[in-house]
């Protein structure tokens, strides 16, 4: 549920939680200008650096973010990468942080973006994504304490916030400011509006030189610090130095490769795209439209949780990059449960629904479905060519494509690692390389360690829409099988129904067998929709589409170094199974987010569920 917020005849806003006000009756921008920008010397502090990252303990009405964003979007010579890292457990509503920016003109188009994104914060990390993904703000809802241990990145300014000590204490007691301090570098930037001595002795016991500075009114008094322990720091993971911006070979030209290309992209990366194929996209990416639909799970598992921020950031993506109504349409996708479980928690907050809810009436009915139908509604959902995002990522400003090129190995020799073909002939040569090549990635890896890759072959079934008349749904409809109703092609208006799936094949030719297959499963699925399209299928008016994914033991992704030991300069980006759409632009961006050391996309317990280093021959 979202926290509640109480404006006063003033226009403060007050929180009835905890009995404190948001702000200084000063203003919200004016305190978030004077104490936490000048506090921590921004933006000089930044000028000329490649990236500069933020820990801000308490979210509240977003003021310190859209201060801070204003400040870098005027500054010429601020860093290409702005990351956010806040922390809140009780988020407002979009429509309280446009209230509470609405006094300040400036920052209302600013809180109109924010707004847009404003939505199914459930417990967890959401990465939100704005100035072409130059500007990241990585919002951690829940308690600060255990979010503070799920971070992990290499931080250059602390906002200390949160409402007063005396009303909140567990926010400025020794084992929170512990866990600030864990993240810390020395010389780490802070700044907070209080000056209470406890908070003051507390920040000194972590290691911070503290000072009090002049107060903005009423208050007399704030502080800033640095984090300068006298005793020598403990090594902290991670410890290999950040990456620098230089060269960078992907193998591999599908959706992970290409995701992975566009975040190193964004962050200065020089990119070479190498892969067998002529084209992009032409091995299981080529999928003329696939689903974008959340998983659920009745105890929220983390399959549900990675498919939700995957989503998510896809759906930013295609927002971004592609035409709405041409390459995708996130127009929902009613889920037709046949097993008749409800899938969902049983305690569904209001911010779960904004993802997942139960199929109304209506929407049954325009699936040609009974009412006594067991259903899901899912929002944020809808359908997407793959092929047209790859190619949206691989034309942006930093990637190079080469295609007709096979990979068969790779040499580091010191600091560049050498890609070279079956001969032991060089292809290119680079300072970073990352294998996304789906089924392909276990050979190029193979000097580095064993990748536990399956292959797994599927097809799909499709047929331009023959009649405007046939009982087609309105949205797309998964569950056992699937179907997309209407994509838009040169032939006309597609219908596309699947996929089989069959492990360890890599045969992509046509089967009869899965056209009766994926026929069976629109039965289930569908039944008044299956009837329709029966006579396509008999008479053989049926296409079809097969392609070979690429999948993990734990139907996981496999993301981070293929061997830090041997090849510390090679990376690995693969096993995306059936859900590349869901999971390919979260894992590039996590990939470079480790390289970076800036705030992952996924908590850390997550980031570890999808690490490499899980299935990796401890001696590799």
């Amino acid at each position: 549920m979202a926290e509640a917020v109480e404006w006063q005849a003033d226009g403060t806003p007050f929180s009835p939680r905890f009995g404190d006000i948001y702000r200084s009756e000063a203003g919200g921008l004016e305190q978030a200008r004077h104490v936490f920008l000048q506090g921590c010397e921004m933006p000089a502090a930044w000028c000329g650096l490649p990236q500069w990252c933020i820990l801000e303990t308490g979210f509240g009405l977003g003021l310190n973010f859209l201060a801070t964003w204003q400040a870098w979007l005027a500054d010429p010579q601020r860093p290409r990468m702005l990351h956010v890292a806040s922390i809140e457990a009780w988020p407002a509503t979009a429509q309280d942080l446009l209230r509470s920016a609405a006094p300040y003109p400036e920052l209302m188009p600013l809180a109109e973006q924010l707004a847009r994104q404003w939505h199914g914060l459930l417990p967890g990390f959401h990465r939100l994504v704005f100035e072409g993904g130059q500007l990241l703000l990585t919002l951690c809802v829940g308690d600060v304490k255990p979010m503070l241990r799920e971070l992990r990145f290499d931080v250059d300014a602390v906002f200390l916030d949160g409402f007063a000590p005396q009303h909140n204490p567990a926010m400025w007691d020794i084992h929170t400011l512990k866990s600030v301090a864990r993240l810390c570098r020395r010389g780490t930037r802070l700044a907070t509006w209080t000056s209470a001595g406890e908070v003051k002795q507390a920040l000194r016991e972590c290691g911070f030189v503290v000072k009090r500075a002049e107060g903005l009114p009423p208050k007399r008094h704030r502080l800033v610090g640095v984090f300068d322990p006298a005793w020598a720091l403990k090594k902290r993971e991670p410890v290999v130095p950040a990456a620098r911006a230089g060269r960078c070979i992907v193998v591999g030209g599908g959706l992970a490769g290409a995701a992975v290309a566009g975040s190193l992209a964004r962050r200065g990366w020089s990119v070479e795209v190498l892969d067998a194929a002529d084209q992009p996209a032409c091995g299981a990416s080529g999928l003329p439209a696939g689903l974008l639909a959340p998983q659920v799970s009745p105890d929220d598992n983390l399959l549900s949780r990675l498919s939700r921020c995957g989503i998510r950031m896809s759906l930013q993506q295609a927002d971004a990059l592609l035409t709405p109504g041409v390459d995708w349409q996130a127009n929902g996708v009613l889920e037709h449960r046949i097993d008749g479980t409800a899938g969902l928690p049983a305690l569904w907050p209001d911010a779960g629904r904004d993802w997942t809810r139960a199929a109304t009436p209506e929407e049954l009915a325009e699936a040609g479905l009974p009412a006594e139908a067991v259903a899901l509604w899912h929002t944020r959902a809808g359908w997407i060519k793959p092929a047209y995002l790859v190619r949206a990522w691989l034309a942006q400003p930093g990637v190079s494509w080469r295609g007709g090129v096979q990979v068969s190995g790779l040499k580091q020799e010191g600091a560049l690692v050498k890609a070279v073909d079956a001969a032991g002939r060089q292809l290119a040569e680079a300072d970073l390389v990352v294998i996304a090549a789906g089924p392909a990635s276990a050979a190029v890896a193979a000097h580095a360690g064993e990748l536990p890759l399956q292959a797994i072959r599927g097809q799909v079934s499709w047929a331009v829409l023959a009649r405007p008349e046939q009982a087609m749904p309105a949205f797309p409809v998964n569950g056992h099988g699937s179907l997309i109703p209407a994509v838009p092609s040169l032939q006309g208006q597609l219908w596309l129904a699947g996929a089989s799936f069959e492990r360890g094949s890599t045969d992509t030719r046509s089967r009869a067998s899965d056209h009766l297959d994926n026929l069976q499963r629109l039965r289930a699925l569908l039944p008044k929709t299956a009837a329709q399209l029966t006579p396509a299928f008999d008479a053989g008016g049926v296409q079809a589409w097969a392609g070979v994914r690429c999948a993990s033991p734990d139907r996981l992704p496999l993301v981070g170094q293929a061997s830090p030991v041997a090849t510390p300069g090679v990376w690995v980006c693969t096993a995306m199974g059936s859900r590349g759409l869901s999971f390919a632009a979260l894992c590039g961006e996590l990939l470079a987010a480790r390289l970076h050391h800036e705030p992952l996309p996924l908590e850390r317990r997550h980031a570890a569920a999808i690490d490499t280093t899980r299935y990796l021959r401890k001696d590799a």
